[in-house]
């Protein structure tokens, strides 16, 4: 691969323009992007240089003054290139990092460097991001191989540092796992054996060992149809390995990987066009998959053929606005995990009804985002998980299993939130002498309020667990919001509930909650 690689265009207006910035484990990328009027993104430019990080992380737990800089000399680069197209080089729209960043002890050293050399913030991507990255890679898949749509397919991404993997059945994601198994992890850790050849592909299957065991387990479960790898490495020589569409034999994966094994990563730099980092993960990589395919036992695999890390960038650039099917994909893991603890399935789908009209009527008022919707409807499924250890004080083991378990798609920030608004769905609301809330910004606590608000007001509505509340007609003035509920004949026990949770409500936007008499 050359040092840098870029689309010749003619730029559009700027005002169209998008730019996303990715820190990754063997190079830093970015890409412009025009964004139309309906949100799709065309690639008018895209640049690469290779910078070892993953080397540094996985061998020296620190990344060294030299990779740092070098790191910062690609970003001041890429900034005049921004102003070339007359785009403000410190308005770069996303600036992302691998998230084995984070293994890094100098981490937070690194990134302010990068913040003040070249005026960026840079977040790490988490597992929760990293797993709505991979499903806007799985979603073009299943565009690609129809068959995928009704058989059981696991999606496989061997990262730089860790595996991960998502079960689809008929099309939607029914499982998910992670597995501290990576490419350049896996290099590291193997380099001091000093083996070559066929002795290195045993000593990477040995050190895979472990985790490939709990793969097995995990999917013993289920006949898997079919196997798609995603990955940096395995994707920059997929048209090496397959001959035709995006299958490849385990007989030809096994041959070409032991052919690799064979030759140094010189040989491989100039045969696959890689970078020298990229050609150090390769091994592992094709070595890894195909110790996957075999534990599951199956015959072929599907790899695809574009450019993973274009694809990265455009995905960066959307993955934070995702609804339509990945909101479908987020509720359902949310109601996988309530029916891990036990809640009741029939309130918990109530109150997010509720909840989904209090937002969409008000949404005036809390001037929210669909993406925090979303979040409010996963707090009122997962309201009550706290129930599964005890009934007493239930809203704070609510808040403890939250932050302690994972939900598709949802980045920790996310879970966060979410854990907190299904703890502040009764008895006081939020403080800042509760740890997780006091950590969060100020507009993020303010979310959480707004959130928490209108859950409140919903469950109230739910407090006989009956789903005695079908309909409910909004209206305001005067100070107060009311609401009046066609079909309930009586509403005490609506308005006992009502007069101890509608105080926050009150509290955040100034609207006493009033149930008015069905006439």
């Amino acid at each position: 691969m050359p040092n840098a690689r870029r689309s010749a265009s003619q730029p559009p207006a700027r005002e169209s323009l998008t730019t996303a910035l990715h820190i990754g484990a063997s190079s830093v990328s970015m890409m412009v992007a025009e964004r139309a009027q309906d949100g799709s993104l065309t690639p008018i430019d895209f640049l690469e240089k290779p910078a070892p990080l993953a080397r540094d992380i996985f061998r020296f737990g620190d990344i060294s003054l030299a990779t740092t800089e070098r790191v910062v000399s690609i970003i001041k680069g890429y900034q005049k290139a921004l102003a070339e197209l007359g785009i403000d080089p410190h308005e770069v729209t996303r600036a992302a990092s691998t998230n084995i960043l984070s293994e890094a002890r100098n981490h937070e050293a690194f990134m302010n460097r990068i913040r003040v050399a070249c005026g960026l913030r840079v977040g790490i991507i988490d597992d929760g991001e990293m797993t709505r990255l991979i499903y806007l890679k799985t979603r073009r898949r299943l565009r690609d191989m129809p068959a995928m749509r009704k058989d059981t397919t696991l999606v496989v991404h061997v990262g730089p540092g860790n595996t991960r993997a998502l079960l689809f059945k008929n099309g939607l994601i029914t499982r998910y796992t992670s597995y501290r198994l990576g490419t350049h992890r896996t290099r590291e850790a193997v380099e001091g054996s000093h083996a070559e050849g066929p002795a290195l592909l045993r000593v990477i299957r040995e050190h895979a060992f472990g985790n490939l065991a709990q793969i097995r387990f995990d999917y013993s479960d289920v006949t898997i149809d079919g196997l798609v790898i995603i990955g940096s490495e395995v994707q920059s020589v997929a048209e090496s390995l397959i001959k035709s569409g995006s299958s490849c034999s385990l007989k030809n994966l096994r041959q070409f990987t032991a052919e690799a094994a064979g030759v140094s990563d010189a040989v491989l730099v100039k045969r696959f066009h890689l970078d020298y980092q990229t050609a150090e993960a390769l091994l592992p990589a094709l070595e890894i998959n195909l110790a996957i395919a075999e534990t599951l036992k199956l015959d072929h695999i599907h790899v695809p053929a574009s450019e993973y890390e274009q694809g990265l960038l455009h995905d960066l650039l959307v993955s934070r606005d995702l609804t339509g099917a990945f909101a479908d994909e987020v509720l359902r893991s949310a109601r996988i995990l309530a029916g891990r603890y036990q809640s009741d399935p029939s309130h918990g789908e109530h109150v997010r009804n509720l909840c989904a009209k209090f937002f969409d009527d008000l949404a005036d008022l809390h001037q929210l985002t669909p993406h925090d919707a979303l979040l409010l409807q996963v707090a009122a499924i997962l309201h009550e998980v706290g129930t599964y250890v005890s009934p007493r004080a239930h809203h704070k083991h609510s808040e403890y299993l939250i932050l302690n378990s994972e939900v598709f798609g949802l980045d920790r920030l996310d879970v966060t939130i979410v854990a907190l608004v299904a703890r502040y769905h009764r008895h006081s609301g939020p403080v800042l002498d509760h740890p997780s809330y006091a950590a969060l910004s100020t507009e993020d606590r303010i979310r959480v309020c707004k959130l928490a608000a209108l859950l409140r007001v919903a469950d109230a509505l739910e407090r006989t667990h009956a789903q005695r509340v079908s309909q409910i007609e909004i209206r305001r003035e005067s100070g107060k919001l009311r609401l009046r509920l066609p079909g309930l004949a009586d509403a005490a026990v609506e308005r006992l509930a009502m007069a101890s949770k509608a105080d926050l409500f009150e509290q955040v936007f100034g609207l006493a909650v009033v149930i008015d008499e069905d006439s």
